[in-house]
């Protein structure tokens, strides 16, 4: 088929974003990385990341060649799948793990250059670390454009003269993303139990026992701390974000191709292409946001985070005009409804950032009244913390429920029934509505990414005894960074519910095709014995008996909402596990190297960053490889039904649980910041010592268990939709 000159956007989209990240890196290693001792700290933090993430490469690399394995066998042998999906499974994992190293390796450049600037000022070290942010969501989208586009071309060449062409593109297309899905959990698991480890280690042995400063050089697990910062938050969430950013466009693709199927080729391929043409838009409006980010010497939490607010919220705002240009010239039918589908996308992921905002920002009064509980104890301080994140679910839920109703509803003209034609279109309206709340990620992910390395920054001016006025920045920069990172795992979770929702239709999608490929037939709802191809999507759920009488999609989704629960508790445990060890290793430094606390004697930090290194390797496998055998095993006994109840229970567990996990522990984590900035006894008193157990205890909430969990969603999905085959073969 004949590609629209149109769609040569996307990949000059993509050379544009990289060619950015490319300028905002030079530009970062241009900068002054300070005096010799804050080069010799920075170093140790890069080795040590670096090490940790070959190691963890040496790892994923022996999962996917297993997993390329069974897919080969599974196209080549038992003919029960597309012969392209191994090669597609390998470049998602590939690109994903790619876009975390580069972000990473900015990161660990950028800490120490972040840390020197703000000697001058607050909005020098601002500008640095926020642009350093920006090369890891420049990077993301440019890579995730780049092997969409790479992938397109391809498979076009090759499937072009096909009656189900486009369905049977962007269907394989999608296996890419269990690659990259698979990856991002690795990283996310792996990260988040490395970095939580040492975190754990050096609050309870450092701040609480030993009475010393967070980050001081004496502790021997702050450099294991600081290098878990990277390997956690900004490798984790770049191969996270990559994976939700090529799924959202993908599943989005997939329901285009099936819902415009009737409307002509030429209608069915610029649905295909709307959704990476609004990404593609999307990063020139990101490149424009992250100029507009700059403060002023002085500035409070509140202007730090307006300061941020103006980036973000004028590139999603031109991008939502964007769009109805896009949809309008490609002449997509009701495009007036589906821009509005965009829209709220959109509106919901400013509204989740704002709502996480209020109950995780030491600025309002939820993370004061944790930092005020800390007065009575650590018990009142970890009851209040739960308290607080069980309620924050409550408007990030409501947000995606109406985003749902909203984006379903305008995308086929407010047609609630559930017709062939209505769902098909209100599920591409859906779809769209995740692409829309993800198309500025260039600019939303440069605030994520920005947090480790303020963070960093503030280990380094600790460690290199800087002085209090560039420790009172650092500590500014680092709690908007603690903020900011809450934000966006609210808005990583927020996306990956419409992803995941999209996904369940491409599932049926991929069903038919395993269907197609078998000769199989099934009976339409007028109880007609028809071909697969000829089955709409209430055919297929009519056959499968997809409704809540089966029996099979109830205990689906039972195993789907235990699978999130099962999956938290093995990741807190893992953290657990490896926190002890490392609190054994620096109470024993503490006692037999001599000086260590009177600043004469020498931490062994190598055999600190060891111990959390290899604990991330050996209890990041299990709860991973759960996430995929599990589906396949649902599949195998409960056919159909079972995984899209399967997919339905994870999708409404995982989601709630995820938000709640992420709002406490980024809520513990500011009310213990709240504290350090002098309110309720200041640093070293009653209260501190309370709110730093709430941190410890939020730690692996937030940074471990809770951002995987939106992982998980997808990659459930992406396992079941990669899996059709094998679950169609056992029918």
């Amino acid at each position: 088929m004949n590609i629209p000159a149109v769609f040569w956007l996307v990949p000059v989209a993509s050379i544009v974003a990289l060619s950015m990240a490319w300028f905002f890196f030079k530009s970062m290693m241009k900068a002054d990385e300070g005096t010799p001792r804050m080069k010799e700290i920075a170093l140790y933090v890069r080795k040590g990341a670096m090490a940790y993430l070959k190691q963890q490469y040496r790892v994923v690399c022996i999962v996917f060649v297993v997993l390329c394995a069974l897919f080969a066998f599974m196209a080549y042998g038992l003919n029960v799948q597309n012969p392209w999906v191994p090669f597609a499974f390998l470049t998602g994992g590939f690109f994903s793990g790619l876009a975390g190293f580069f972000g990473m390796k900015t990161a660990t450049y950028a800490s120490a250059r972040t840390a020197n600037a703000a000697r001058q000022s607050m909005d020098a070290g601002l500008k640095i670390a926020f642009r350093s942010g920006a090369v890891m969501g420049l990077t993301v989208v440019g890579l995730g454009l780049l092997d969409i586009a790479i992938w397109f071309l391809v498979l076009n060449h090759f499937y072009s003269g096909d009656e189900m062409a486009l369905i049977t593109i962007t269907t394989t297309m999608l296996t890419f993303g269990m690659g990259a899905s698979t990856q991002a959990l690795f990283a996310r698991v792996g990260g988040g139990i490395y970095t939580k480890a040492a975190d754990v280690g050096a609050d309870i042995v450092g701040k609480v026992e030993a009475d010393i400063p967070e980050d001081d050089p004496r502790n021997p697990a702050t450099i294991a701390d600081n290098v878990g910062d990277n390997v956690g938050d900004v490798a984790g969430m770049g191969a996270d974000l990559y994976e939700s950013y090529c799924g959202s466009i993908l599943s989005t693709a997939a329901l285009g191709a099936a819902a415009f199927g009737v409307a002509g080729i030429e209608i069915q391929l610029k649905a295909v292409i709307a959704p990476m043409l609004i990404a593609s838009v999307g990063v020139f409006l990101s490149l424009f946001g992250i100029f507009l980010v700059r403060t002023k010497e002085g500035a409070t939490m509140k202007d730090l985070l307006r300061s941020l607010a103006l980036g973000t919220n004028v590139s999603a705002v031109l991008i939502a005009i964007a769009t109805f240009a896009i949809l309008y010239l490609l002449g997509i039918e009701n495009w007036l409804g589906l821009s509005f589908s965009v829209i709220s996308g959109l509106a919901a992921g400013v509204i989740i950032g704002q709502a996480t905002e209020y109950y995780t920002s030491h600025s309002y009064k939820p993370t004061q009244k944790i930092s005020e509980a800390g007065l009575t104890g650590a018990a009142t301080v970890i009851i209040k913390g739960i308290g607080t994140g069980m309620i924050s679910t409550c408007i990030p839920v409501i947000t995606i429920g109406v985003a749902i109703m909203l984006s379903y509803m305008c995308a086929n003209g407010f047609d609630l029934s559930l017709s062939s034609a209505s769902l098909s279109h209100g599920l591409y309206g859906i779809g769209i509505a995740a692409v829309g709340m993800l198309s500025t990620l260039g600019i939303t992910l440069a605030t994520d990414a920005y947090g480790p390395i303020a963070d960093n920054a503030g280990g380094n001016a600790e460690m290199c005894s800087l002085g209090e006025e560039v420790r009172h920045r650092t500590d500014a920069l680092d709690a908007l960074g603690n903020t900011t990172a809450a934000t966006g795992k609210g808005f990583a979770i927020g996306s990956a519910a419409l992803t995941a929702l999209a996904l369940l239709a491409s599932y049926i999608e991929e069903i038919k095709i395993a269907m197609v490929r078998g000769g199989q037939e099934l009976t339409n709802v007028a109880g007609e014995a028809i071909s697969a191809s000829q089955a709409t999507i209430p055919d297929f759920m009519n056959f499968f008996q997809v409704n809540l009488m089966n029996p099979k999609v109830i205990v689906g989704a039972f195993i789907g909402a235990m699978a999130a629960f099962l999956f938290c508790g093995m990741t807190m445990e893992a953290v657990g596990r490896a926190a002890e060890k490392m609190v054994q290793e620096v109470r024993r430094q503490f006692k037999e190297i001599a000086g260590i606390l009177e600043g004469t004697g020498t931490p062994d930090y190598g055999r600190c960053v060891e111990i959390s290194t290899r604990a991330a390797q050996h209890e990041m496998i299990l709860p991973s490889i759960l996430a995929i055998i599990i589906p396949i095993i649902v599949g195998c006994v409960l056919g159909v039904a079972g995984v899209l109840g399967l997919l339905v229970g994870g999708l409404a567990g995982g989601f709630t649980l995820a938000v709640f996990m992420a709002n406490a522990g980024g809520a513990w984590d500011n009310a213990k910041k709240n504290v350090e900035e002098g309110n309720f006894g200041g640093k070293g008193s009653f209260a501190h010592k309370a709110t730093i157990v709430g941190d410890t205890v939020g730690d692996p909430f937030k940074d471990t268990s809770g951002p995987s969990l939106n992982i998980l969603i997808k990659l459930m999905s992406m396992v079941s939709i990669v899996m059709a085959g094998l679950t169609v073969a056992f029918m």
